[in-house]
């Protein structure tokens, strides 16, 4: 399915929407270790502890409270009666051992209190806003009072917990009941729904329940796991489910990078609709990387279709270049030039934004320069790009590893001297800025405030092919501003959900989007 076509969202609790998973496995591991330590001094039978990381999400993770004692034990070689659910704690029992583990979960509860999920929280929100549906599930018998402790149960249309599963009848996980009864509470059909689970057991529930989507999310290093159980997607922010819109429905580009050359005419399809911006780096998307800086020149050529796309919608500048320095390259009149990596922006009608704070940073990026001038004047090869808000040292033409280890060395001396700088890396370049919380992806995310982008009619491209870009398809794929474009390898690690192999296909993908829209 589309995304647009899913109408609800049912999401576990623990691990998802709230950060308690810790703290009952943590119940459960103070439980058992206390359990296996008696048994081994009344019996004479050790047992190694609760493994936290394999015996919690294996035996208990997303299970109801007893059939997870169950399960445990029964990996251990115990077998224990099941007893009653009134049990007392100190009765050795299925039911007397969740207790007393329920006992040490809710004091770590009543004494830290419950964290939410920000992401998780947003999207939620984000889903309401589009008229979603949304339900939680637990097999916690304690879930109400977490949510009513993070008071955040107002968020949901309805809930089943493990108290409702047990009144229901209705078997936990990994059977998929819990996740289908709660699809007839808000009205859709499993087929129409998203479930978000964190848990192995959970994401079979989903898989088993045949809803449209199964979205496992990774809060402990756990893809492959979720993958392997069945999840149809993987994100570690659940924020990343507002780039499965951006998604061809012949693709999974929340698991890898779509080629956007192949889906530019779907891409056009699907902005058309919406009001663009698109958002360019300069070397390396627009130019080739250059020996020099001054050598990257823009061809006529994409300059003419930046001015024409500039005429169709908002073209934004985003480069580590000087603000003046990137305006030179490009001449192009009425587009958004931010320059620094975003400290510095000017556009049509006035728009100036200097970072205040990058402001006093401005004397030790002077001092740095005079230290670094010095330092690279005895490295053949070696050249200082100063910008208002920043110093790069730049090292492609510097040929013996030995030159750039003291190269490095120097800048990472400065670096330390003076505290009101950062070092950040590039291709083949040193850069200080000023230590500052900033980066292209704040910059983007200001520009789609200041020229009105975060509404959800509103789209975002951001094209870039550098580590310092990785900022702003981050920020574009946890905010749902839009989609980023890495131009480079298409097996690379990235955050951007499409890729283009290099500053010609830059150039035709853009040529594609354009005749497009205009067609």
């Amino acid at each position: 399915m589309k995304m647009h076509e899913f109408r609800a969202a049912i999401l576990d609790t623990d691990g998802v929407i709230t950060k308690t998973a810790k703290v009952h496995a943590h119940a459960w591991k103070a439980m058992f270790d206390e359990y296996l330590e008696g048994r081994a001094n009344d019996e004479g039978e050790p047992q190694a502890p609760f493994d936290i990381r394999t015996d919690y999400r294996e035996y208990l993770d997303g299970k109801p409270r007893y059939d997870g004692v169950k399960s445990f034990l029964q990996s251990r070689g115990i077998e224990l009666p099941w007893g009653e659910p009134d049990d007392a704690g100190d009765v050795e029992t299925v039911c007397g051992l969740g207790n007393r583990k329920n006992a040490y979960f809710l004091k770590a509860l009543e004494t830290d209190g419950v964290e939410p999920y920000e992401d998780t929280v947003a999207q939620i929100e984000n889903w309401k806003r589009d008229g979603w549906k949304v339900a939680v599930i637990s097999s916690s018998r304690n879930c109400e009072a977490i949510l009513r402790k993070a008071d955040l149960l107002k968020l949901f249309d309805a809930k089943i917990d493990g108290n409702d599963a047990q009144r229901m009848g209705i078997q936990g996980k990994p059977a998929p009941d819990v996740f289908l009864e709660a699809a007839k509470m808000i009205g859709v059909d499993p087929a129409q729904a998203i479930v978000v689970e964190d848990a192995i057991s959970g994401v079979q529930s989903g898989k088993a329940g045949n809803f449209g989507m199964v979205a496992g999310v990774d809060r402990e290093d756990d893809a492959q796991d979720l993958w392997d159980a069945g999840a149809d997607v993987v994100v570690r922010d659940l924020r990343e489910l507002q780039i499965a819109k951006h998604c061809p429905p012949d693709e999974n580009c929340l698991r890898r990078p779509c080629s956007a050359l192949s889906h530019a005419g779907w891409l056009a399809t699907h902005v058309k609709a919406s009001e663009l911006a698109l958002f360019l780096d300069y070397d390396g998307t627009l130019t080739p990387i250059a020996r020099r800086p001054e050598e990257a020149i823009l061809a006529d050529e994409t300059r003419d279709l930046l001015g024409r796309l500039a005429e169709r919608f908002t073209v934004a500048i985003v480069s580590g270049r000087d603000l003046r320095d990137v305006q030179n390259m490009v001449k192009v009149d009425n587009l958004v030039y931010a320059g620094s990596h975003g400290y510095d922006i000017e556009g049509p009608g006035g728009m100036v934004m200097r970072h205040e704070e990058a402001k006093a940073a401005v004397p030790q990026l002077d001092a740095a320069e005079q230290t670094l001038t010095q330092a690279a004047d005895k490295i053949e090869g070696a050249h200082l790009e100063r910008k208002r808000f920043g110093l790069a040292v730049h090292y492609r033409e510097v040929e013996s590893d030995a030159d750039v280890d003291k190269l490095a060395a120097a800048v990472d001396e400065v670096d330390t001297r003076h505290t009101g700088l950062r070092k950040l890396l590039g291709k083949k370049v040193f850069e200080l800025q000023p230590n500052v919380e900033w980066n292209k992806g704040f910059a983007v995310t200001w520009l789609a405030e200041a020229l009105g982008y975060k509404r959800p009619e509103a789209s975002i491209m951001y094209v870039g092919d550098d580590v310092t870009d990785e900022d702003a398809f981050r920020a574009l794929r946890y905010q749902g501003l839009g989609i980023g474009i890495r131009v480079g390898d298409a097996a690379a690690s990235t955050h951007a959900t499409y890729y283009v192999k290099d500053c010609p296909e830059v150039t035709r993908f853009l040529q594609l989007l354009l005749d497009s829209l205009q067609g």
